[in-house]
Order: structure tokens, then sequence, then C-alpha cells
């Protein structure tokens, strides 16, 4: 049974196995890395499909461990064994078995600081019969360093019919990516069911639309896709190279925070071979390394809030140089909006029309350093109830009505806060800040 199309539900975060209920603390080196994987895992009922899930996926769970962030497909009917044979501390908890959930898994050594579902609008054929989307996990992979990650498995097939839904699966991935993720740097992978050489399909499109980059065409093919309409790069069944390609694909990009670069591109076939030889999916899995590097002149704090609202980032609508000038808040019961406007006019609001608005004007040489949070629950939502900000002249700006759940962020010496990351729609859900040196 389908559910309804297009709906966004923020699901609850998996705290299976070994799964801890809040972030830890990590320092925010200037630099790291961490490896990803994608691998459809070919988890339909038996006789529905070409492999052998019952006895291929605790192997497969078995040899996640290497790799810090994995995103699985097809992961329906065995899911439990799979999660039994794994240890990665995060893990996104199973919307379902084939014909209720989508068969999207994300399991992780790094923390989730959101997580959402979203359903395709469009299908054709069996791939109707249940309800395949996308997932989005912000990973955070250290203090106020955060990765969009998307799990994507698009609709199947080549029939006339089935091109078309795929290109619209495609269209509505890259709306919401546009939407939901500017500002941010984003790792997209799953099965996407497309070819570079397939006439009728449009992967270009994710791509250009959002800046992202294919690991595969820049490391193995030295930055050059095949041809649209050319022969398709078929894989060797038994042993592939990193030459041939797949539908499944590793996309990515990094923002004005954090740079993204892709180190090392490999299909992982040979880690995922039974004592038999034969392999223990239809799929290769697919693994990238990536180093990033966060930017000397702009950070981010973490997040504090609720899951609820739309997410936002203005690290890359702040002006050329951030010189922050009038902080309005406005609240009453809760934080309804925060807005901050810059020397030139560049005003960067969020939030609602709510509460009562009050407002503090920076005196030259005078800068934001700190804002103390509180949150609590309003009609089942988590939201922000209250913010103080306070400045390096110890004046202080607050709205709201603060709740005994607090937190602050502090920006590092020498540092102020310029610009705000969280989520809103009518009050303000969650709020982070950005940063940026006293110039």
């Amino acid at each position: 049974m389908r559910r309804v199309l297009g709906t966004l539900a923020a699901t609850a975060l998996a705290l299976t196995g070994l799964t801890a209920t809040a972030a830890p603390p990590a320092s925010a080196a200037a630099t790291g890395s961490f490896d990803v994987l994608t691998y459809n895992i070919a988890g339909l009922p038996l006789g529905l499909g070409d492999s052998d899930p019952e006895t291929n996926t605790p192997l497969i769970g078995q040899r996640l461990a290497p790799y810090d962030i994995v995103n699985v497909q097809e992961d329906f009917n065995y899911h439990a064994s799979l999660y039994a044979n794994d240890t990665h501390a995060y893990r996104t908890a199973t919307s379902g078995g084939a014909g209720i959930g989508d068969g999207l898994n994300t399991l992780s050594d790094h923390a989730f600081e959101d997580f959402e579902r979203v359903d395709w609008n469009d299908c054709a054929g069996t791939d109707c019969l249940t309800p395949k989307g996308f997932t989005l996990a912000r990973v955070r992979l250290a203090e106020g360093v955060f990765v969009d990650l998307y799990n994507v498995h698009t609709n199947a097939d080549v029939t006339d019919a089935a091109l078309a839904a795929r290109r619209a699966n495609i269209e509505q991935l890259s709306d919401f990516v546009q939407e939901r993720s500017a500002g941010n740097a984003v790792v997209v992978m799953g099965d996407t069911n497309t070819r570079y050489t397939r006439a009728g399909d449009n992967i270009r499109t994710l791509l250009a639309e959002n800046g992202l980059r294919d690991p595969w065409v820049d490391l193995v093919r030295g930055g050059s896709a095949p041809a649209q309409g050319s022969e398709a790069l078929v894989c060797d069944a038994v042993a592939p190279t990193d030459d041939c390609e797949v539908v499944d694909k590793v996309l990515y990009r990094g923002s004005d925070l954090v740079s993204l670069s892709a180190t090392r591109y490999h299909n992982a076939w040979a880690s995922f071979l039974r004592d038999d030889g034969e392999h223990l999916s239809d799929h290769f899995p697919h693994e990238v390394g990536f180093s990033y590097t966060l930017n000397p002149a702009l950070r981010a704090s973490d997040f504090f809030g609720g899951p609820h609202g739309t997410a936002f980032n203005d690290a890359d609508d702040l002006p050329a140089a951030p010189a922050p000038r009038t902080l309005t808040l406005r609240g009453g019961a809760r934080l309804d909006a925060v807005s901050l406007t810059h020397d030139g006019g560049t005003a960067l609001s969020h939030g609602g029309t709510g509460g009562t608005a009050v407002s503090l004007t920076l005196a030259a040489g005078e800068h934001l350093t700190s804002v103390a949070l509180t949150r609590g629950q309003k009609d089942g939502r988590t939201r922000i109830f209250s913010a103080a900000f306070g400045t390096d002249r110890g004046r202080v700006l607050s709205a709201g009505t603060a709740t005994s759940d607090t937190k602050t962020f502090t920006a590092p010496s020498g540092w102020q806060i310029v610009g705000f990351t969280g989520r809103a729609g009518e009050e303000i859900d969650k709020l982070g800040v950005v940063y940026a040196p006293i110039g």
C-alpha cells in the first residue's frame, strides 16, 4: 500500500543496537576525512529477486564496519539480520518490508542531527508496489560540521513510462536539494537507476542544478562523463573494474562552511563475496573516500531545538565582508523569529510574524558573541522557547519565555556571530549560529 505521495515525515532516529541518544562532543579540527559506501543489498522476499537475501544479508552486515557511513537500498524483509550483524552506532529505523517501506536505511559512525523520508510523486510499473523515494540525514562529522546525506532509489526499468517516472524522480530530488540543502555540503548516493550513456536519463540535471560532482567521473575518467546516447559501459558480471558505469552513484559538493574532496573511488565487489565466490547482491557496492577542510573565515555552531520546520543556513547568503548591525528578535510565549541586518542592507530573517519585536543596534566596534537558548514542547513539536544574544560590550537582547532546557553557543576568541542556521516555520524550531572573524 503506497503512502501519500510527496509527503514528508520527520522520523525518529533509530536507537537500535549501540545507538547513543545525543551527539557526542567532537572538536572541529580544521581538516578531516570519512569513507562512504552505497549498496543495493537486494533484500526483497525470496523469489522476487535474483539474490539469496536470507543467506546474504547477515554476511553483508558483518562487512560494513570499515565504512564510516553506509547507505543501503532494498533493505526490506531481512532488515533485522542486517542490523544484528552490524556495529555502527547510529542507524535509521526501518520503514517496513516490501510493499510497506522504501527499503532505504543509513548506518553511520557519526550522529544524525535530523532525518526524514520522502516518497516519489511519480512511479511506473512494479515500482508502484512499494513507496520508493529518498531520505535525508543531516550527519554531524564534528562540532558545527554537517553534511546533508541523501539516500536514493529511483524508478527502475527502461520502458517509456519508467523513463518518464525516473526523470520526474530526479527532478523532484533536485528541487528538494535546492530548497532544503541550500548552503550545506551534500552527498547523494544510492541506486539512481540512471546511466550517463542512456538517452532517456537526466542524471546530469541533478548534478548541474546542485553543483554536484561525481567521483567516478573525476577520479576514474579524468573528469569526462560518457556521452549521452553512447554505448553503455557494462560491467563484467564476475570481476568488474572501476571503469564500467553502474547505476549506483555517489555525488557530492562542499559549501562555504566546509569544502569536500573525493580522494578515492572503488567498486568494492571483492569485499562482498560469499565463501563460494558468489556476490552477496545483484548490485555491486561502491565506496568513496572524502577529505574535508573547514573555511578559516567562516564556521558554524551545533544546533539546538527540534526536527520540525524547514531547514535554513545563512552561510551562502552573507555579504562578502560580514558586518552585523541590527539584531531583531520576535517572541512571546516562545521565540517566533530572528533577524540580523548587516551594513549594506543584507537581512537574514527566519521564522514567523508572531510575538513582539525587540531590536538591538550594535555600536561601532561592538559584536555579537554569544547566544543562550532554551527549548520546550508545544503541540507535540520541540521548539526554541527563548533566545538571549550577548555582545562583547555586555549588552543582551532577549525574547521568548525561558525554560530549564538550555544551551549556549559562544563565538571563539576573535570571532563574532554573523548569521543563523536551523529550522523554522511560524516559529523557530531549531537554531544555531554562523561565526566569522572580527575584522
